[in-house]
């Protein structure tokens, strides 16, 4: 352990100089002035358990019978400043030798009570850390407002509140402190720790290192066992905790969602030889899980397919949704919970990675693809999606194909312990990426509390493989006839129409696709949009593509009403009617929708729909019809 030194100053008081003794700063000055050159270098001398932590209680209450508390930590000295971390604790009260999670939140995200709550109550002691400064507790909330007004010191302000103190640096985010500063920034400045190019004056580096301080904390606490400890976060917080489990060997189980495999080429040579999620997935060796949804713009998961590599555990699952992008259902988001059970509480094993082998060269020139998973659990669906929406270099400019891109839903038959579907394609001049999708039942429903902490539970979870990827010349060269043909009916909700659309609320009937995406169902440029509804009361339809949505009145009864739409029918929040179908991305039907545009400098915002009344809208027929 390194030994931190401690100096002297001296303060003079009524003519007499009285020494004053404070702590060394956390990390020592650069040596010669040289910034750390690779990630081992830059956590080469911080030892994240030789500072004490001057923990702070705030608030504290039970509830469901855990124990809860908003705190702050000491998480290093700076410039000769404590800075100090927020976080929210919980425990079951009681609870002896429990495993210890650290939970990060994304960018934008508070911490938030109801992480640590429901993880209390399935026997484990939970530190959501507030690393931008806001939080959500009961009775203890820090919004951007209230942010704020810490900063500015408005300490006479009613709702003025204690919340994460970065001292003379700037480790916030949305908003930042310093309206210059970025979370790519290594250059110089007055809120930066060093006075030269350093990845140490970067913000994923500060908030890695609290996070490793919470980890301290995590160790510190007499009803946590310090041998068993995990770290799991979502979008911005699914970087760091690849970057927490990539420096910190305490780390048991880490769980990144939709980021940690994605940033890999933003930045200078520095910011990538020291930051860059490849350098800290190499350093990974726990258990880890990622969460990567298959239409996700943080965490691609094209990238997936390396970070599997780049990693030195071999105990690794994936678990990828089709169509969501940095959202997710009961069966994905239930996987963490699932995965710090195996790992830390050791009361589940969950079945080993599907494995898929796709054969392009077909007889009939229809790849088709063979599904083997481990049937140590109840299978309750084998699930095969395939796409040619993208670019296999993965470059920036592919983001609209990462976040819209369709998968088609291939149907699967079983085999004996195998599952096989085919795959017809629309073009050869395309790439294809493949992957299949297992279903598990659990013996009991899981609680859990999601990517933005909304409460839920499953029965049921999912696992995926992997994903075959192949270039438009290999399909080629396998001799691939392309046999998907246009066509000007979108969906006739048939049979499994809805693993080719998706929703957010399970709980609402309200679906969307990335269908019209696909050239499959291309619109003629004078086309209109036409579907038949059966309802059965008087209700509003409200039919969207992308910024733009249509509210139509339903009769109610039991005729179907035939609904014919035009560009003209079509409006974003400003009135502006969609002006042509080319480029459109997304499709919708539900009961309401929210459209957000800004125009001349101001955002409008316009709610559509009213609450839905008696059973679920009947669908059929959803095309495009031509213009007359």
């Amino acid at each position: 352990m390194t030994q931190k030194r401690l100096v002297f100053l001296t303060m003079l008081v009524f003519g007499l100089r009285i020494p004053i003794l404070v702590a060394e700063d956390t990390l020592a000055p650069l040596k010669d002035g040289v910034a750390p050159q690779s990630v081992e270098a830059l956590w080469a001398d911080f030892d994240p358990r030789a500072e004490p932590l001057d923990v702070e209680v705030l608030k504290e209450w039970e509830e469901e019978g855990v124990v809860l508390k908003v705190l702050r930590y000491r998480a290093g000295i700076f410039k000769g400043q404590k800075a100090m971390m927020a976080a929210v604790y919980g425990y079951p009260k009681g609870g002896q030798d429990l495993p210890g999670l650290v939970q990060i939140h994304g960018g934008g995200q508070y911490a938030d009570y109801r992480a640590p709550l429901t993880n209390g109550k399935r026997g484990y002691a939970t530190i959501s850390i507030s690393w931008a400064g806001r939080i959500n507790a009961p009775g203890y909330r820090m919004t951007p407002t209230e942010v704020r007004l810490f900063w500015e010191g408005k300490t006479d302000d009613p709702a003025y509140k204690v919340t994460t103190d970065w001292g003379p640096l700037d480790g916030y985010h949305a908003p930042c402190r310093n309206p210059r500063n970025s979370f790519f920034r290594m250059a110089p400045a007055e809120w930066t720790l060093d006075a030269v190019e350093s990845p140490r004056n970067n913000s994923w580096f500060l908030c890695t290192l609290g996070a490793r301080r919470a980890l301290t904390f995590l160790e510190q606490q007499p009803e946590v066992d310090a041998t068993k400890l995990g770290v799991y976060g979502h979008s911005m917080g699914g970087k760091l905790t690849v970057q927490t489990a990539g420096s910190d060997s305490r780390v048991k189980a880490a769980v990144p969602s939709c980021g940690g495999i994605s940033d890999r080429t933003k930045g200078g040579e520095l910011y990538r030889a020291t930051i860059n999620d490849d350098v800290s997935l190499k350093n990974i060796s726990c258990p880890i899980l990622f969460q990567s949804p298959a239409n996700d713009f943080h965490g691609r998961i094209d990238d997936l397919q390396k970070a599997v590599t780049e990693i030195q555990t071999q105990d690794w699952r994936v678990t990828c949704a089709p169509h969501h992008n940095h959202q997710d259902t009961a069966n994905y988001e239930v996987a963490s919970q699932l995965w710090f059970d195996q790992q830390l509480l050791g009361t589940l094993r969950l079945p080993t990675t599907p494995q898929i082998v796709v054969n392009l060269r077909a007889k009939d020139g229809i790849p088709t693809i063979i599904v083997t998973p481990d049937s140590s659990k109840p299978v309750l669906a084998v699930e095969v999606y395939c796409t040619q929406h993208g670019q296999m270099d993965g470059l920036k400019n592919d983001r609209d194909n990462t976040k819209n891109r369709f998968w088609h839903y291939a149907e699967t038959k079983k085999q004996g312990e195998r599952w096989s579907a085919s795959l017809p394609l629309s073009s050869t001049d395309k790439p294809l990426w493949v992957y299949a999708n297992v279903t598990y039942s659990l013996d009991d429903a899981v609680a859990y509390a999601g990517y933005y902490y909304r409460v839920g539970s499953s029965e049921a979870f999912n696992l995926s493989s992997l994903m075959f990827m192949a270039t438009a010349d290999e399909i080629k060269a396998a001799g691939v006839q392309p046999t998907r043909k246009p066509s000007l009916m979108i969906e006739t909700f048939a049979g499994d129409w809805e693993k080719e659309w998706f929703t957010y609320n399970p709980a609402e009937w309200g679906r969307k696709t990335h269908k019209v995406y696909d050239d499959q169902w291309k619109a003629p440029a004078e086309a209109r949009l036409a579907i038949e509804v059966r309802a059965e009361q008087a209700n509003k339809l409200v039919i969207g593509i992308d910024s733009h949505a249509a509210e139509v009145k339903l009769s109610g009864g039991v005729e179907w009403q035939q609904i014919i739409l035009s560009l003209a029918d079509l409006h974003n929040a400003a009135g502006v009617a969609m002006t042509g179908w080319k480029g459109i991305r997304e499709l919708r039907l539900g009961a309401t929708d929210t459209q957000k545009e800004k125009a001349d400098g101001i955002g409008r915002t316009v709610k559509l729909g009213t609450p839905w009344r008696g059973s679920n809208p009947e669908f059929r027929n959803l095309r495009w019809i031509r213009s007359k």
